[in-house]
């Protein structure tokens, strides 16, 4: 993907930030089709609010019968086996518990489907949750089997980020390239201060192959790579 938006919102949560979500994107169907229905491939979605909602261990026990909430990263490594999910030893639980939603829940969320309340591990920016301690308030959007947004509600507590920094480059030392680096220009400036804010990031080009039916993102694109011309 090539276009993103990205918003931020002060005074406001995860929980607006939903609400704001769905019924932006049941105005795009409308003001395209006419309608909440949008028809993607062999798929009739309707985009009309409110969208179905499940926190992330609940997607994963319902599309697979395996209550991941109170694992260890020995008994996730063991439940993904089971599952058939490949790992390999420089995956901590955050990798693990991604790889399981991805192979077994995230391509059959058809219609739109927050999943919400991340654990911590897995959302290193994302502030923790006001009542459900190891989580955070986070929140992905998926459609035809695709991701087309994340959001949270930002972590403001410099103490809190520098110390999910360290675990991020504990994780690092251990393998994960995707693992995040520790900011500390980041972190002088929340030591400045931050209010409560929700963040948004939606990317446009998943959005648009879903709202106009395309096969190829290449079909979307502002600026799609071209074949070099033939001399």
């Amino acid at each position: 993907e090539f276009t993103q938006m990205e918003l931020y919102v002060a005074y406001k949560d995860y929980a607006w930030m939903m609400d704001l979500v769905e019924e932006m994107v049941e105005r795009v169907a409308l003001a395209l089709h006419g309608k909440t229905e949008v028809q993607v491939g062999d798929n009739l979605i309707n985009f009309q609010r409110p969208w179905q909602r499940y926190t992330m261990f609940e997607a994963i026990e319902k599309y697979t019968g395996v209550a991941i909430g109170e694992m260890d990263e020995a008994a996730l490594r063991e439940a993904a086996a089971k599952l058939h999910v490949g790992l390999d030893p420089s995956m901590g639980k955050a990798k693990i518990i991604d790889e399981i939603f991805g192979e077994h829940v995230e391509p059959k969320l058809i219609q739109p489907t927050f999943i919400t309340d991340y654990p911590v591990e897995m959302s290193p920016l994302a502030k923790k949750h006001r009542d459900r301690p190891g989580l955070v308030e986070r929140f992905e959007a998926i459609c035809n089997g695709k991701e087309i947004c994340n959001a949270f509600s930002e972590l403001n507590d410099p103490i809190d980020q520098r110390q999910r920094f360290e675990d991020q480059l504990e994780l690092g030392k251990r393998g994960d390239t995707e693992a995040m680096v520790l900011d500390d220009d980041f972190l002088r400036a929340l030591e400045y201060g931050m209010p409560p804010t929700a963040g948004l990031g939606i990317g446009i080009d998943r959005l648009s192959m879903i709202m106009t039916n395309s096969h190829s993102i290449q079909d979307v694109l502002f600026f799609p790579q071209m074949r070099p011309e033939t001399l």
